[in-house]
C-alpha cells in the first residue's frame, strides 16, 4: 500500500533527481585527419552529423549573430562556411595556397586569414564571401590577433611582431624583433601582449604609441595564452616546465607566480572560477581554482588531449583527445561541488568524434 503523502511526494522526488538539462547547442569539432567537422549535440551528448570538407581542418570559429561556423584548411588555404541550422557546408573559398590561422572581427562582418603562401593577411567579406583585400607581409607569419575595436591587427613571426592599421591596410615598423609566437590584445585594445619564444619573454607594447612597455622573463616558453574572462589574469604555458605562469596584465604587467599544473601542460581554457589545463603526455586535465591558483583535481580524459573548450554557460569543459579520437565531457558544476584532488566524478561522457580532433567551437541554438 502507498500512502497519499507518499504518492504526492513522488513527483517532487522525481524532479529533484532529474538529470540537469544539457547545453542547447552544438560543439563543432575539426577532425584534421578525418577531413571533416563533427557537430556534437550537447543536449544529447552525441554526434549529430559529420560534415566532410575538401582538406584537413585545423581550426574552427563561430559567429554569434550569423548562423554560421567557419573552418580553416591550411594545406589548401581555404575557408569553409557551415550552416548551423542544416549542419551542412554552405560555401567554400580559397584565399591562398597555404594558410596558418584565422580571426573573426568583433562585428562579424570580416574574417581575417593569415596566409603562408603567399605571405599575407587576407580580409574576407562574410556577406559576399569573397576576399575584400590582401596585405603582403615581410616574413612568414605565426600568430594573429584582432583588436576589439576592429581598428588594429597584430601579426607575429619568427623575426618580429607588427601592428596592422586595418583601415589604411598598412603595416607598422617592427615593435620588437625576435622569435614571436602568440599575440593578444588587452585593455580594450590599448595594449598588445606578445610571446617572445626565443628569449622566453612576455613583451607588452602600447598600441597607440607603438612602443615597448616592459619585457617579463618567463619560466616557460610562451607557446599558449589563456585570459580569464574579465581579463584579470593571463595564463601562459609552454615548453620548459611542468608549470604555468600567472601574469597580471594591468597597467605595467607583472608576474603573479608559477604554479605546477600536471606534466608538460599545454592547452587551456577557463570557466568563471576554474582553469582547465591539458597534459598530453599523461592523458589528463589538471583543474585549478583561479583565485588563488591551486590544483583541486586531476582527471584522466584520454590519449593526447590537445584542446579544451568550456561551454558559454559554464556547464561543460570539452577536451579533445587527438590520438584516441574522442571528446571527454567534464561537468563543471560537479567539479566545483566536489573539490577533491584526483576525483574523477566530473567526467560526464566520452564521445567518439573522429580522426585527430584538434579544435572546437561551441554555438547555442
Amino acid at each position: 500500500m502507498i500512502s497519499r503523502r507518499t504518492l504526492l511526494a513522488l513527483p517532487l522526488a522525481a524532479a529533484c533527481t532529474r538529470p540537469q538539462e544539457g547545453f542547447r547547442g552544438y560543439a563543432f569539432i575539426a577532425n584534421q585527419e578525418g577531413e571533416a567537422v563533427a557537430a556534437v549535440d550537447l543536449g544529447a551528448l552525441a554526434v549529430a552529423r559529420h560534415i566532410p570538407l575538401e582538406g584537413a581542418p585545423t581550426e574552427v570559429t563561430a559567429a554569434a549573430q550569423r548562423p554560421s561556423v567557419y573552418a580553416l584548411t591550411p594545406e589548401n588555404g581555404s575557408v569553409h562556411e557551415i550552416q548551423i541550422d542544416s549542419l551542412r557546408l554552405a560555401r567554400q573559398l580559397a584565399v591562398a595556397s597555404q594558410a596558418i590561422t584565422m580571426a573573426l572581427a568583433a562585428d562579424e562582418r570580416t574574417l581575417y586569414v593569415l596566409a603562408r603562401e603567399p605571405r599575407s593577411l587576407v580580409a574576407v567579406d562574410l556577406d559576399s564571401f569573397k576576399p575584400a583585400w590582401k596585405l603582403a607581409l615581410p616574413d612568414e607569419p605565426v600568430g594573429l590577433a584582432i583588436s576589439p575595436d576592429r581598428k588594429t591587427a597584430a601579426v607575429s613571426s619568427a623575426q618580429a611582431v607588427h601592428l596592422v592599421d586595418l583601415a589604411a591596410r598598412r603595416l607598422s615598423a617592427p615593435l620588437g624583433q625576435g622569435d614571436y609566437g602568440p599575440v593578444q590584445f588587452h585593455d580594450e585594445g590599448k595594449t598588445l601582449l606578445a610571446g617572445n619564444r626565443g628569449e622566453r619573454l612576455l613583451s607588452a607594447y602600447s598600441v597607440a604609441a607603438q612602443r615597448l612597455i616592459t619585457h617579463l622573463p618567463l619560466a616557460v616558453r610562451p607557446d599558449r595564452f589563456c585570459f580569464k574572462h574579465d581579463g584579470g589574469e593571463l595564463f601562459v604555458t609552454g615548453e620548459g616546465s611542468d608549470a604555468l605562469v600567472v601574469v597580471y596584465p594591468f597597467f605595467t604587467p607583472q608576474i603573479g607566480g608559477t604554479v605546477l599544473a600536471g606534466h608538460a601542460p599545454g592547452a587551456m581554457d577557463v570557466s568563471d572560477d576554474l582553469l582547465f589545463v591539458a597534459s598530453p603526455q599523461s592523458g589528463d586535465v589538471s583543474i585549478l581554482t583561479i583565485d588563488p591558483p591551486k590544483v583541486i583535481a586531476i582527471v584522466p580524459v584520454g590519449s593526447d588531449p590537445g584542446f579544451i573548450r568550456v561551454t558559454p554557460d559554464n556547464q561543460y569543459a570539452l577536451v579533445l583527445n587527438r590520438k584516441s579520437g574522442d571528446m571527454a565531457v567534464l561537468s563543471v558544476p560537479a567539479i566545483t561541488q566536489n573539490k577533491n584532488r584526483y576525483k574523477t566524478a566530473g567526467l560526464r561522457a566520452m564521445i567518439p568524434v573522429g580522426s585527430r580532433p584538434v579544435s572546437a567551437v561551441v554555438r547555442s541554438v
